[in-house]
């Protein structure tokens, strides 16, 4: 009877083994498009990779992955209201490895570079997944990822543009400004109003769903259907069924009910 038993141990061992060897992956980006590319990718490493999550909102991802407890993320750079790495440092440390995933951004990729960062170019080659794959599993045993990171923080701070500026289409051409010399932003049906900090207001040709495109990485939350703020001139939230923003200028803007919990857990 023993000896009949040792071989359905021996496969009961050997599977929970693999499922233990197995790389927990989670990823976060904000296009559903590319979530399900990297998923198909994926699909080739089954014995190697298991998705654990997959996460459109940054959020969402936030609250939600310290609880899974993975060993890598793949991380879109440019999402709404949380970018990648504003999401990795309000995670904190953390033990698991990160791959981050872009569209071509020269400044970005040479901090990747000059910091020995993982990262990826969309659409993602599969050469290239195979790669980063391999370099993650031979790393498992080096803990030495959040000190890369925390690295690569300090070189985005330093070299990081400190004023970037964005083109703005309006009636009669382009108007050029500091993204942190605007206050808020509210819908007109097609067009957007933009609220300076010098008392200026722009109508500018594009939809506030467009600008909340154009505006992503740099602390612009949608709170309402019709409103964004940057959320460097917040001065107060007050309660309500929504509540309201007060902005550093006096402006009073609306939260919507659907918008209040995202909102608050940006504070």
């Amino acid at each position: 009877m023993d000896s009949l038993q040792v071989p359905w141990l021996s496969l009961k061992y050997h599977c929970e083994m693999e499922m233990e060897s197995k790389i927990k992956t989670v990823i976060v980006d904000d296009e559903p498009g590319s979530i399900e590319a990297l998923k198909w990718e994926l699909q080739a490493y089954e014995n190697e990779v298991e998705v654990l999550a997959t996460f459109q909102s940054s959020l969402e991802a936030l609250e939600k992955i310290p609880g899974l407890a993975p060993d890598l993320v793949y991380l879109d750079i440019e999402m709404p209201v949380l970018n990648g790495f504003d999401l990795l440092k309000r995670l904190g440390k953390s033990s698991f490895d990160v791959i981050f995933t872009t569209a071509y951004d020269q400044f970005a990729i040479k901090a990747f570079k000059v910091n020995a960062v993982d990262y990826l170019l969309k659409p993602i080659d599969e050469d290239e997944l195979r790669k980063a794959i391999g370099r993650v599993q031979q790393r498992r045993a080096e803990p030495a990822t959040q000190q890369q990171l925390e690295q690569l923080f300090e070189y985005l701070q330093k070299h990081s543009p400190d004023f970037p500026t964005v083109a703005l289409p309006t009636l009669e051409g382009l108007e050029f400004v500091e993204v942190d010399d605007i206050l808020h932003c509210e819908s007109s049906s097609n067009y957007t109003y933009i609220y300076l900090t010098t008392g200026e207001k722009i109508l500018v040709s594009k939809t506030l769903k467009e600008l909340e495109t154009l505006l992503t990485g740099h602390h612009f939350c949608r709170v309402h259907h019709s409103h964004m703020v940057n959320l460097k001139h917040v001065r107060r939230y007050i309660r309500g069924k929504g509540g309201e923003l007060v902005l550093k200028d006096g402006t009073v803007v609306p939260v919507s009910r659907a918008k209040k919990e995202d909102l608050l857990k940006l504070f």
